[in-house]
Parts: structure tokens; C-alpha cells; sequence
């Protein structure tokens, strides 16, 4: 074994090197690119949002109908991605460990995972919070 070379021991079972630091790499976003990437995704579910709710109201719907759905849908994709988040927490450090022990090439960690259910959520609460003001602008039209 070379001295670079790690082994099973050489990890405690949160991930964190047995001298203490942690396995950050060095590609990990600062806070504010991630509070940037997280509003990003807010924005791009309220803009999706707020176009969905005046073309199901153009296409015959009622403005109750198009704001339920529409809603809902930005609760699913929420929903979705709390349960996501959830099991990558739960069963990510299992994983990880599992593609070590069987020789894997994925980069899959529990911290892109939860980081990706985060960017999902934060789309599915913009979702929901544009079909609401949708809901206000279009009912206030119609």
C-alpha cells in the first residue's frame, strides 16, 4: 500500500478522517454560491409557476382550478425532495461505503444528494409561492 492509499480504517462511519479533518473536496461551493443556486432554483419555480397558472386560465380553467393544481404540483416537487433529502441522510453514508467496498466510479456522495434534493425544494416552494401570486394577479384581472 502506498502511503496516499487509504483504508476502510482509516475512516470513522461519519466520514471523517481518522485525524480528525473532514474529506471536503475542493470543489464545494461557498454559502453564497449555494444561496445563489438556491434562489436561482426559488425564481425558476415561481417564473414556472406563473406562467402555468394564466395558460390553464386561457385555456378554459378556472382560476380556483389552475392555482389548485398549480400549487400542488410545487407541494409534490417539495414533498418529493423532503423525502429525497431524508434518505440521502439516512442511507448516504451507506452508500458511499458500498461503492467503496464494491470498486465504483460514481461521484455520488450524500452531500451532492442532499444538495440536489435542496436545489428540488427550493424549486417546489417557489412553485408554490408563484401559483399564489399568480393566483392574485390573474383573479384580479379575470
Amino acid at each position: 500500500m502506498r502511503s496516499g492509499d487509504s483504508t476502510d480504517s482509516d475512516y470513522s462511519p461519519r466520514g471523517e478522517e481518522a485525524s480528525g479533518g473532514d474529506r471536503t473536496r475542493d470543489d464545494s461551493p461557498t454559502p453564497r454560491e449555494r444561496a445563489r443556486q438556491l434562489g436561482r432554483a426559488l425564481l425558476l419555480g415561481a417564473m414556472l409557476a406563473a406562467i402555468a397558472v394564466p395558460i390553464l386560465v386561457a385555456s378554459g380553467e378556472s382560476v380556483r382550478f389552475a392555482s389548485e393544481k398549480v400549487f400542488a404540483v410545487g407541494a409534490l416537487v417539495f414533498g418529493f425532495s423532503l423525502l429525497g433529502w431524508s434518505g440521502s441522510v439516512f442511507a448516504g453514508r451507506g452508500m458511499e461505503n458500498f461503492q467503496r467496498h464494491i470498486g465504483g466510479r460514481s461521484d455520488w456522495s450524500e452531500a451532492d444528494s442532499r444538495r440536489a434534493m435542496t436545489v428540488l425544494g427550493s424549486v417546489g416552494v417557489g412553485g408554490m409561492l408563484g401559483a399564489s401570486l399568480a393566483t392574485m394577479v390573474v383573479g384580479s384581472v379575470v
